[in-house]
């Protein structure tokens, strides 16, 4: 086996490529390798990116290119809170892995106020990831032919996506149709993966099948009205991944205790922030900072980092009721999952035993929904406690007196 100073030397001759690196050595030998060249030629001091705990190897085959080491985040924890879920059952502590000093504190107090409610209820109302290439024709006409053929085979479609996979189900194929562009909207239960490869590898197969039987002609396996890793009305009104509510009723006293607001405070900031000045600004998403939690947890548990482009589409309503406060969110496109990509790391995987959604559920799917309902109930208390400290006042003070 080649030592790490040996193929540094090697890469800086030109005789090796980066990339090559893991043809010659063990994937930690090749990761030290880089290291000691990247520090040779940018004079950076790399040493803190070898300290790392997840396999190099298994990070190599299924995570990341030419390794050079792990980036740290720091981890917090806020909870516990109750759920009443769909899938979600019981009393759960959230992990979450952040560098914005204050966030963790502001989800742990909006946890608090639900907890000392009675909890949150959740429910994951659709689900469902897709994949839509889009085809070229020559005209309105042929696509009219294609879309006609795609109503009348759905099962010749599924027989085909299906054989490639033992665990996804393709639920849908929705056609649309633009000129000469005809795009096919697949939609997949993919159980407890979140999916995006299953089903990009489920269509491919399907395209087959639709440009043997019909005019049309594959351009691309996506077609961007899938729509992946970018803001997309189609992901806020037909759901993408999970859509997922929680929603929690609040009593008067709890919310000017803990909150240090009232009922009507709350609802009016909720209503000139989060619905009326996202309305002017020509936001898809209405709400105060879910991307805030999404993105903490999905650092903690080893999910896809771009999706909380769709995960953050939330739309966040508060209502004074007699009895208190109803306050709830609805996230329409939350990409989780509790298999396979960055959930087999070790960092990750400890945030998803945290949980204790490590792994398939039973029945598969479940541990899945039940990630996407305990995100949604932490989205929930950072909207909560947001709004709450606008409403009050305090934002500004918070972050001082936490020294951010």
């Amino acid at each position: 086996m080649t030592d790490s100073a040996t193929l540094a030397d090697r890469l800086r001759s030109g005789e090796l490529r980066l990339h090559e690196l893991d043809d010659h050595a063990d994937a930690e030998t090749a990761a030290e390798a880089r290291r000691r060249f990247l520090a040779t030629e940018t004079d950076a001091d790399l040493d803190a990116l070898g300290a790392f705990t997840f396999d190099a190897g298994q990070a190599t085959d299924a995570n990341v290119e030419n390794l050079v080491g792990g980036a740290q985040v720091p981890m917090g924890v806020a909870g516990p809170v109750t759920i009443d879920g769909g899938s979600a059952d019981g009393e759960y502590f959230l992990p979450m892995a952040t560098t914005e000093g204050a966030l963790v504190a502001s989800v742990n107090r909006g946890l608090s106020a639900i907890d000392d409610a009675g909890g949150a209820t959740a429910r994951v109302t659709d689900s469902g990831m897709t994949r839509a290439p889009v085809f070229r024709v020559s005209g309105v006409a042929e696509a009219e032919t294609v879309v006609e053929w795609v109503d009348d085979n759905t099962e010749r479609l599924r027989e085909a996506a299906e054989s490639t996979t033992s665990h996804g189900e393709l639920l849908a194929v929705e056609p649309y149709v633009v000129g000469d562009n005809v795009y096919l909207r697949f939609a997949y239960d993919t159980k407890d993966a979140m999916g995006m490869n299953m089903a990009t590898i489920a269509t491919g197969e399907a395209a087959d099948v639709v440009e043997a039987e019909t005019p049309a002609e594959l351009v691309a396996i996506s077609g961007n009205l899938c729509n992946d890793k970018k803001p997309a009305a189609i992901n806020a009104v037909e759901g993408r991944g999970r859509t997922v509510t929680a929603d929690v009723v609040l009593d008067r006293e709890l919310v000017e205790e803990t909150l240090n607001t009232t009922p009507e405070a709350i609802v009016e900031g909720n209503t000139r922030k989060n619905l009326v000045g996202s309305a002017k600004a020509g936001s898809l998403g209405f709400n105060a900072h879910a991307a805030n939690t999404v993105a903490a947890m999905f650092l903690a548990t080893g999910q896809d980092a771009a999706q909380v482009v769709e995960g953050a589409n939330a739309i966040t309503t508060m209502d004074a009721r007699e009895d208190g406060l109803y306050a709830s969110i609805s996230l329409a496109s939350l990409e989780v999952g509790t298999v396979g990509g960055g959930t087999k790391l070790a960092t990750q995987s400890a945030g998803l035993e945290m949980l204790g959604l490590a792994g398939s559920g039973d029945p598969p799917g479940s541990n899945a929904d039940a990630l996407a309902e305990v995100i949604a109930v932490g989205a929930l208390a950072g909207e909560l406690s947001l709004i709450a400290a606008f409403c009050s006042r305090h934002l500004a003070s918070a972050h001082e007196d936490l020294g951010r």
